[in-house]
């Protein structure tokens, strides 16, 4: 997966952090958590604020 994988990565997400809230998680958390994420495969130094909040937007959208 690459940072533009945002719903995969949401997907991701959901699953392996199902207690987590991704409307009050920290962009901080957020990005160590996509990083940890398997078969995620892309530079950090790539990931913005503008890609840190489609994937929580997608993220809160595959919650719904």
């Amino acid at each position: 997966m690459k940072w533009t994988d945002t719903l995969d990565i949401a997907i991701e997400l959901s699953e392996a952090h199902p207690a987590a809230d991704p409307k009050t998680i920290r962009f901080t958390d957020l990005m160590e958590k996509v990083l940890a994420l398997p078969g995620f495969d892309d530079d950090p130094k790539r990931c913005g604020e503008r890609i840190l909040e489609a994937i929580q937007q997608a993220w809160i959208d595959e919650l719904d």
